[in-house]
């Protein structure tokens, strides 16, 4: 009960940031990029098994943004300048300009190359057709259903590459899901397609939104696990889930990843036990909000051993093993 884990991304470390913008204009080996995102999975791993986490992520060191990554890697792209996000921060929109395809698996030899560092469960890692469809730009296909489920069909060919390769876990984030409630009906019959006969776990990560305007649709996302954010908005948004009963397993944000502000242990325990008020802790998994990739790699660090912590003292309060 209550293992811990990640969301997915972990802040770069200085010589993977200055390795890819050397890469970026030519001054360095694709070969020897690629070592040094090994050497930096290799560290995040380690951290995570020094924390204590029970569920680890790669981090996602070779990934630059969660869209345009798997877009620099399938066929029918193009990629366009920069476009702001969110803040100040930007990324290169993934533009379709040919029928979607998969050459190759992407996230397969990352995977396992994580995995073999350890004997703890590591997540399989992928962005979902949904948020594929509404973080790219559309000049080939008719309409975003068309893309959206063109783009299921080449997830779920990585996904059970994944499943084969060994992932007992496999996440499919939607983080765009809760922007568009008029659209989640097809966001569920895109997913159906991408974890159909699939038996590892499966999991999907929807952040920042209005929850009210998907729930309880959003139980019917075929998933095992549903990753929401919580602290962010100080748990205001769990009465949402109080009624009806939440009936799927859930992954628990508890700590902020928007802030550079360490939660102390006794504010992540009164989180959690707030959120067992509401969902049954054999059904719950706990972590932070959203990926960590925006803090510092100390901070990224101090967060997930406060979890650790707290969730360790809740456990024993509790009476849970």
């Amino acid at each position: 009960m209550l293992e811990t884990t990640s969301v997915g991304s972990f802040p770069k470390p200085d010589y993977l940031i200055k390795a890819r913008n050397q890469f970026a204009k030519g001054e360095l080996s694709p070969e020897k990029l690629k070592e040094l995102e090994l050497q930096a999975i290799k560290e995040v791993i380690q951290m995570q098994e020094e924390v204590g986490i029970d569920i680890l992520v790669h981090g996602e060191m070779e990934r630059g943004d969660m869209t345009t990554y798997f877009a620099e890697n399938w066929e029918g792209f193009a990629i366009s300048s920069l476009v702001r996000s969110y803040g100040n921060r930007y990324y290169r929109k993934p533009v379709v300009v040919n029928p979607v395809k998969r050459p190759k698996p992407v996230t397969v030899e990352y995977y396992k190359y994580a995995q073999s560092l350890t004997k703890k469960p590591v997540k399989g890692m992928m962005t979902g057709p949904y948020t594929m469809c509404d973080w790219s730009f559309n000049e080939y296909y008719p309409n975003r259903e068309a893309l959206t489920l063109a783009f299921a069909e080449v997830i779920h060919q990585e996904a059970v590459d994944l499943e084969k390769a060994g992932a007992r876990y496999i996440q499919i984030d939607e983080p765009a899901i809760s922007t568009r409630p008029d659209e989640l009906d097809l966001a569920i019959r895109a997913m159906k397609i991408v974890t159909n006969g699939l038996k590892a776990k499966t999991i999907s990560h929807i952040c920042y939104g209005d929850f009210s305007t998907i729930y309880p649709r959003i139980l019917d996302l075929p998933v095992d696990i549903l990753d929401l954010e919580f602290a962010n908005s100080n748990f205001s948004n769990l009465d949402i889930f109080k009624k009806p009963k939440f009936t799927k397993m859930i992954s628990i944000g508890v700590v902020d990843v928007h802030t550079h502000t360490i939660e102390d242990k006794e504010t992540v325990k009164q989180n959690l036990k707030k959120a067992l008020q509401v969902f049954d802790p054999e059904k719950v998994l706990v972590d932070p909000d959203c990926g960590l990739k925006t803090r510092t790699p100390e901070e990224a660090k101090a967060k997930l051993k406060v979890i650790v912590e707290a969730v360790k003292e809740v456990k024993q309060e509790f009476g849970l093993k």
